[in-house]
């Protein structure tokens, strides 16, 4: 599983893009999530002008039927058929009710946009969309982690990791979680423009570029106790001092609890071990430096903590699934 305090990364990390324009489709139909829909739009259907940035997206809505697309009371009116939405750079399919069968002519086009050099995103229960083209077999894919047992059972060629906010290669991609959409749209610009840009569209968005944390964190409840406060200000102060020495012994002491109880709570409020979370914390600090600097890895590894350049490499590998040498060449700015 992914540990809370790090990014999640696809599972390969494409090479950027460059070209005219970049034709984008997002499905809808009646009962379509809308707030995965509107951070599509939000991100890729608004223009940009402000960055500098070679080109920018072009978004188009579809509906399976163009028309009426009734939702929650109200409805959408959309005028692109899966005729533009075959015809796309990139797909995205929001919320998916996973029992719903997947028509024919959807798995059609998806399957005539990847045939293409397409690629293929699904947010959230999207993936049963995907799955069901067969696109994600042998590959490692995620989902909100209500439906990730139901997606492991009903496809049981796919690797369904619930632990991770993204996951996929350059080709096709698969988001958590409703929420989970910000940090595949943030993403997807970073693979498209680099850190550089996705950071200015983070900041406009009101959203961190990089988001700690993965489902795990969110399965317990939200409602702090009192000794949850006091895993909290632990958190925070590491989070302040991650190029310091710190242990347990030191994080417990900062809660006022013993090592045991200290680590048995922490585990119950964030999902994973006090050193696991510290580990992916340092990783997640490392990659602003890696993006938007110059200096030897050594020495960014020394700065977020890690003991030696090995010992860094080691763990980034494990998380990014990737060198921070490789990282920087393809996110710097």
């Amino acid at each position: 599983m992914t540990q809370p305090g790090m990014t999640q990364p696809t599972r390969a990390l494409p090479a950027r893009t460059r070209r005219d324009q970049h034709r984008m489709a997002v499905l809808t139909y009646p009962g379509v999530a809308l707030f995965e829909l509107s951070v599509v739009i939000e991100v890729f259907g608004i223009p940009r002008p402000e960055l500098d940035a070679p080109w920018w997206y072009e978004l188009d809505v579809c509906a399976i039927e163009p028309g009426s697309q009734p939702v929650l009371g109200m409805s959408l009116d959309v005028r692109h058929g899966l005729d533009t939405f075959s015809a796309a750079d990139t797909v995205v399919l929001p919320c998916w009710q996973p029992e719903r069968p997947v028509p024919d002519a959807v798995r059609d086009a998806l399957l005539t946009v990847y045939s293409r050099g397409g690629r293929l995103v699904s947010i959230c229960s999207g993936a049963f969309v995907l799955a069901a083209t067969g696109l994600l077999d042998g590959r490692t894919a995620t989902t909100h982690w209500m439906h990730a047992g139901t997606l492991a059972r009903a496809y049981p060629n796919i690797r369904v990791d619930p632990g991770v906010l993204y996951a996929g290669d350059d080709r096709v991609l698969t988001a958590a979680g409703s929420a989970a959409a910000i940090d595949m749209c943030l993403h997807l610009v970073r693979t498209d423009h680099g850190a550089a840009i996705a950071n200015q569209v983070a900041r406009r968005l009101v959203a961190p570029p990089h988001r700690d944390g993965g489902q795990a964190q969110f399965v317990a409840a939200p409602v702090a106790t009192s000794e949850d406060s006091r895993i909290h200000d632990a958190i925070a102060w590491a989070g302040q001092h991650l190029g310091q020495p710190i242990t347990v012994a030191i994080m417990a002491s900062r809660a006022h609890m013993s090592q045991r109880q200290f680590t048995r709570r922490f585990r119950e409020v964030t999902g994973t071990s006090p050193i696991d979370w510290l580990i992916g914390r340092r990783v997640a600090a490392s990659l602003p430096l890696l993006e938007g600097g110059d200096e030897p890895v050594a020495q960014v590894a020394t700065r977020v903590g890690f003991a030696t350049a090995q010992t860094y490499r080691y763990h980034f590998r494990d998380r990014m699934k990737t060198t921070p040498q490789a990282y920087r060449a393809t996110f710097k700015d």
